[in-house]
Parts: structure tokens; sequence; C-alpha cells
């Protein structure tokens, strides 16, 4: 039986890996389907009350699709995961059933990513694909809508604007192609660790590990920031 404090207020932290339905230079999320989603249901401090971790059977089952996987030198670590019972592969619309079970439960109405355009797209991408729906994530849990909600957002109106981030990138050369500061979960980790040699899994669930501090590190900032992915309609 879960226990939920009704005056903490939860919150989902989603990740997704993903490969192509065409291959291309391009990464765009319109052209790329789900096949490892992994969450963790967590507070504002970032404890962790639950997590997930799945392989999409639909996708991961298709070698054509996954031959174009980005960190496709990982699969055979998945399958070895998968023998050993450590990883799970579900149909894709019982892992969306187990995501609103998880966020029923928890009374959570807010679903955080790391550049959320991209999972919202590409996990609505393989619904439809596969002819399963149009959307992953539900309208509204216990009544309420839901919102989507952007961790990159949030570190570009707090963490990007400190001075020891900047001098944090300076000294790592942690920038774009553009010039301009990196906002990667991998080097947002880094700085909010100071460890600058880290490396990140692009494995769903242990890329939530570090999300999940991203998040909490801005809004133990309280500062002012954009969250939602999408504008709140009146």
């Amino acid at each position: 039986m879960i226990k939920i404090d009704k005056r903490r207020k939860y919150m989902v932290v989603l990740d997704t890996e993903t490969c192509p339905m065409t291959k291309t230079d391009s990464v765009d999320p319109h052209n790329m389907l789900a096949y490892d989603i992994g969450w963790s249901i967590i507070d504002k401090t970032g404890k962790v009350y639950i997590s997930r971790s799945y392989m999409v059977g639909e996708t991961f089952g298709c070698p054509n699709l996954m031959a174009s996987a980005y960190y496709a030198d990982k699969i055979p670590n998945y399958i070895n995961d998968l023998i050993a019972g450590t990883r799970t592969i579900e149909h894709l619309n019982k892992i969306k059933g187990q995501l609103v079970s998880d966020m029923t439960a928890y009374n959570c109405t807010e679903v955080y990513a790391h550049n959320a355009y991209f999972d919202y797209t590409s996990l609505n991408n393989t619904m439809e694909y596969f002819s399963i729906g149009r959307y992953f994530f539900p309208y509204a849990i216990n009544g309420k809508r839901i919102e989507v909600c952007d961790t990159l957002k949030m570190a570009r109106d707090t963490i990007l604007k400190m001075p020891t981030y900047k001098a944090f990138c300076e000294q790592y050369n942690l920038y774009t192609a553009k010039g301009y500061l990196s906002a990667t979960a991998e080097n947002l980790y880094r700085f909010i660790t100071n460890n600058p040699y880290f490396i990140e899994s692009h494995t769903a669930l242990e890329d939530v590990t570090i999300e999940k501090e991203i998040l909490a590190y801005c809004y133990k900032m309280h500062k002012k920031m954009r969250k939602n992915l999408f504008a709140k309609k009146a």
C-alpha cells in the first residue's frame, strides 16, 4: 500500500532513448521512435519514491529500426539485462498504463523531461507509428489537467545565468557549436556535482537520475523560471 503525504507535491521525471523511423543525418523528434522509457516519481528535493524502466516491445523487437538507433552499441547490454531480469520489455500501451497508474497514485500532474519537446514528440510518434493511439501522456490525472515541463527551460533561466556556471563552461570548454553555453543534461550535471569528467549513460532511467538532480537544483535556487513546455490556456 502506497502511503501518500497529501501535503507534498509529487512529480514525474521521464527520459527516453530513440531510434529514427527513417535514417537521416538530422535529429528530428518527429522522426523518432522510443525504444527505452524510464521515469521516477520524485518531490522537489529530488527524493525518489518509485522508479520504472521499460524497453518498448514494438520498437526494440524490430531489428530494422534498432539498427539505426542512437547508442545502438548499448543493445547487447540491454539484451543481457533482459535475460538477467534487471530490465523489463513491455508493449507501449501497457507502459503508458503503468505511468498513468503511478501518476494517479501519487496525484502527479506535472511530467518533467530535459528538452521535453523531444521526448513528448517521440513518444507520440511511437504511439501513432504502431497504431496504438495519438498521445502517450494522459490529458488529466484525478480530474486535473497535466502539464509537460522542461528542465532545459528551467536551467536556462537559473543555472545558465550563474557566473560560476559561465566560468565552469569556460574552464572546460563546454559550448555549443554556435558558441553558446552548453545546457545539456550531462554538462549541467557536471557543474552541479563539480565533476567535469562525468559521462552520461544515455539509457533512460539512468539519465532520469541526473535530470532529477537538475530539477531539484533549479527549484533550490528559488528563482523565477519558465518550465511549461506549452503555454497554459486561459
